[in-house]
Formats: C-alpha cells, structure tokens, sequence
C-alpha cells in the first residue's frame, strides 16, 4: 500500500467519530437551548453533571451509565425478565422500552427491537476499531448499550442494553394513567 493512500485512510478514520446524530458538541448545543429535539417527542435534559449521579447509582451501574463501560454477558437478572412493563432508565427513570418489544437475542444482554420514540440518541462509536451505534438516554445522556442491523423484522434492529443501565417497573406496579 502506497504511504499517501494509507495516510488518507488515517484521516477519514479519525475523522467519523465526528460523525453522530448524538456528538458531544450537538448535545452540548441542544442543552444551551435547553432542548435535545428528536422525533416525535421532545425531552427536557437534565442539567446534572455526570460525576452527580454517583451518589444514586452503584459503581457499576455508574461506570456502564457515564463512563460508558459494559457489564459481563449474562450478568444481568433484566434477560429472564418476560412480565409486561417498562424498562426505564436507571439513572434519570426516564422510559426507553416496553416490555411488548423485549426479545431473547441470544447475546447475553437484554435486546429490544425499538426503543420508545424520541427517548434515546445515537452516535458513532469506534472503540472497538469497526463502527457502531452507541445510544444513549436522551435525559441524562447514560450510556445504554449499542443498537445493530441484525434484529428480528420487521424493522430488523437489535437494540442490545447493559441490564445495569436499565430499571423495570412491572405494568401492575405502573401508575394508573401508564397502565394502558
């Protein structure tokens, strides 16, 4: 390989991580507004810095929420969960999936097949050298896991989530008015 074509190759590399629909600076700029708008639903982003939350979460749950670390396959008690209800955010409590798109992946960490609309936001993620979909709590910007194109249909999304970063409350502990 010629050194040019593989100095150019460098540059595009480093270059995607500013690629995102959820980068730093876009989220940065959403919270001056006050406002991270995504479709349908817009939410309000909570003005706690990240090092706040340590004090509400494990230091596990901390590390997979703000430093953005992974548990262990099949560590989690969320992949035998099958009642009916809804699987929040653990840190801020803001609902990311229903209970009726839960699927059994086989990979070891709970995976969804979409995420409740306009609670979740994405980026490039390219800690492990080949790009992936990092997304993340569009409240508090918790890290939640990655989603993949290699789902069930019909949307064939596999939105795989560190059980640590999740909190289910079961549809007959729900309030009343999310009861249905």
């Amino acid at each position: 390989m010629k050194r040019r074509a593989l100095l150019e190759g460098f540059v595009a590399l480093a270059t995607l991580p500013l690629i995102s629909s959820c980068s730093r600076e876009l989220i940065a700029e959403q919270q001056r507004s006050k406002k991270i708008k995504t479709d349908p639903i817009t939410v309000t982003p909570l003005e706690k810095p990240h090092e706040e939350w340590r004090s509400f979460l494990s230091p596990e749950a901390y590390r997979v929420l703000f430093e953005e670390d992974t548990e262990p396959s099949g560590s989690s008690p969320l992949n035998k969960e099958y009642r009916d209800g809804t699987y929040l955010c653990a840190a801020c409590h803001l609902p990311l999936f229903e209970s009726k798109h839960k699927y059994e992946s086989g990979t070891g960490w709970p995976s969804f097949t979409q995420p409740i609309s306009g609670h979740i936001c994405t980026k490039r993620d390219f800690t492990l050298i080949w790009p992936r979909t990092e997304y993340h709590c569009a409240r508090c910007g918790g890290h939640q896991g990655h989603v993949f194109n290699d789902g069930p249909p019909p949307r064939g999304e596999r939105w795989c989530n560190n059980g640590l970063a999740l909190r289910f409350i079961p549809q007959e502990e729900a309030l009343p008015e999310l009861r249905g």
